[in-house]
């Protein structure tokens, strides 16, 4: 036996109850030991989960502590294996199920060491560090001193990352030298001279109520003292690494199938972000080329609505330079966006049962990443604060308004801010169940969320459908030219013309998503698939239920177990089927 296994299996009969366990008790057991231990292992998530106990501190990522966690899963994973499956009541089999997979596959990722590249083309650990402050949150004087404590490990934290970025490079696990012009710029912009330029020095620039006046100035010092001595130094530092050794000896391939064991390595990520068992890179590439020519016929079809003189071509054309399309400032663009959240919401109780109890703002992307970020994202936060639906404010030039209502449906209501925050308000399941984002079902919803944008009335013009047709298209584009690139030997060039010919997309964004797809292989396939999914049981639950379907009881039905994975998905899907019609 080894170490690990002996280790593991000491300490878990160490800590079993001296009575016979159910086997609800010992699932029960597996799930909170092992939350515990993600929490202690992962101390940033635990503060956004709202468990404060290791807020002084950010997580190790040396070899040995990825080796620990690998060792720690499949410790949970052989007692998960021994509890028995069919003595559990449904929902417990569904939370046995979901666990299984997020450790099979964490377990199934782990033996590729990705830990060497803990970045892709527009952000990574760096960017994760700058937005402590509004993960931390602090509001307590306690919840500073912890804070300070975080920020003076932002250093060490930074070393060990290029660490592991030179044990990368020694090993050609590295991101691709196509990237680095566009990643080189957001480095250079984290380069900070004093503290008050850092975006986590905001807590100490405005105290709220709850810190006693008589502490704000010694806090403020140390908060100071911690961004001069750890923070920025780090930062620094980190830039020096990327620009001398990293960019220079980046590797010039871009598939993830030049990489070590790269073709294994592909397929387990074709796998892990669809979350189907049995998918193939050439299987996902056939999809993608077989929607794609669906979409271009329903988008010649908005042409021709459009009354537009011209080919397809010459109407892209139209739609990327004509300035009608774009905001003239930054402050346009968040109020439209935020007008359509409003547009959005009146609509919500037509098609949903259940909506979240928390709210969400509407943000600019932080400026330090937006040159090479995408469009737009939206960012949860830490528990019990509002969600943050981000909006891409760099190049407005590059923004089109036509996009927009698609944009918001997606990131805000009722996409990701509503699937999220459901997930987090469910009751009675275990812990990580609320966290769970299997990225097919995440990503899968937001899409279908801009479909349904439709039924919910928020395309008034021939153009905002359009834009609707072209971001299904990109995603659609997405399965083609992930896998074009990665498996099949396609060029960036070539996956840049392939964009470039059947979307609207202006051609930064198209770079950046293609940027994104090389250094982040197989994450793009999610979405599409997802979508597809979630259309075919919406059909299935129409044509089984007839005059009897309910939009907002299937709505309810898809979102009423957290994030899932497809399988898992489909069973519940026809489980609601089966009652639906037993009434």
């Amino acid at each position: 036996m080894k170490a690990w296994m002996a280790a593991a299996a000491l300490a878990w009969m160490a800590a079993a109850p001296a009575h016979a366990q159910t086997a609800s008790e010992a699932l029960a057991r597996v799930f909170a030991d092992q939350q515990a231990q993600a929490w202690r292992e992962e101390p940033v998530s635990a503060t956004r989960a709202g468990v404060r106990d290791y807020d002084d501190r950010l997580g190790g990522v040396t070899p040995a502590d990825q080796q620990r966690r690998e060792g720690q899963d499949r410790a949970f994973l052989v007692r998960l294996r021994a509890i028995d499956r069919a003595a559990l009541p449904h929902q417990e089999q569904v939370s046995y199920d979901l666990f299984e997979a997020m450790l099979s596959q964490e377990l199934s990722l782990a033996r590729y060491n990705e830990w060497r590249m803990p970045l892709n083309s527009d952000s990574g650990f760096y960017s994760g560090v700058l937005m402590l402050h509004e993960t931390h949150a602090p509001r307590t004087v306690r919840d500073y001193e912890t804070y300070i404590a975080r920020l003076r490990d932002v250093r060490r934290y930074f070393r060990e990352q290029i660490a592991n970025m030179r044990q990368g490079m020694r090993e050609g696990f590295t991101l691709p030298s196509a990237l680095m012009p566009g990643l080189a710029p957001v480095i250079e912009r984290m380069q900070f001279a004093r503290a008050e330029d850092v975006p986590l020095w905001r807590p100490f620039a405005a105290f709220p109520p709850t810190v006693p006046q008589d502490e704000r100035a010694r806090l403020a010092a140390e908060g100071r003292a911690a961004l001069d001595e750890a923070v920025i130094p780090a930062f620094s530092e980190f830039r020096a690494f990327f620009v001398e050794e990293y960019a220079p000896r980046a590797r010039r391939t871009i598939a993830a199938t030049a990489l070590p064991n790269g073709r294994a390595y592909y397929r387990d990520l074709v796998r892990y972000f669809t979350t189907l068992p049995d998918a193939t890179p050439e299987q996902v590439h056939r999809i993608g080329l077989a929607e794609v020519a669906r979409i271009r016929r329903e988008m010649e079809a908005v042409i021709a609505e459009a009354e537009f003189d011209g080919s397809f071509d010459e109407f892209t054309t139209f739609l990327r330079t004509d300035p009608q399309f774009y905001p003239t400032s930054a402050d346009q663009l968040l109020r439209e966006a935020a007008w359509i959240t409003r547009e959005i919401d009146g609509q919500m109780p037509n098609f949903f049962g259940r909506i979240p109890r928390t709210p969400y703002t509407v943000r600019p992307v932080p400026a330090q990443l937006a040159p090479n970020y995408t469009t737009g994202r939206y960012s949860s936060g830490p528990i019990g604060a509002a969600g943050q639906y981000w909006v891409n404010t760099y190049a407005l030039e590059t923004r089109p308004l036509y996009v927009l209502p698609s944009l918001t449906a997606h990131e805000a209501a009722p996409g990701h801010h509503t699937q999220i925050q459901l997930a987090r308000e469910l009751e009675d399941l275990p812990a990580f169940r609320r966290a769970f984002y299997p990225h097919a079902f995440g990503e899968g919803w937001g899409l279908y969320a801009e479909r349904l944008g439709e039924e919910m009335g928020i395309y008034h013009t021939p153009y905002q459908r359009f834009g609707r047709l072209t971001y299904e298209m990109w995603r659609a584009c997405r399965l083609v030219v992930d896998t074009g690139m990665h498996a099949m030997g396609w060029s960036r060039e070539r996956a840049i013309d392939y964009m470039t010919e059947n979307t609207s997309l202006t051609s930064h964004e198209i770079r950046t998503e293609i940027d994104r797809y090389i250094g982040w292989p197989g994450q793009a396939l999610a979405y599409k698939i997802g979508e597809l999914k979630i259309v075919e049981l919406r059909q299935r639950a129409e044509a089984a239920l007839g005059d009897r379907f309910d939009v907002r009881a299937f709505h309810d039905a898809v979102l009423a177990n957290g994030g899932v994975t497809l399988p898992v998905l489909e069973r519940e899907i026809d489980a609601y089927i089966a009652a639906a019609q037993a009434r």
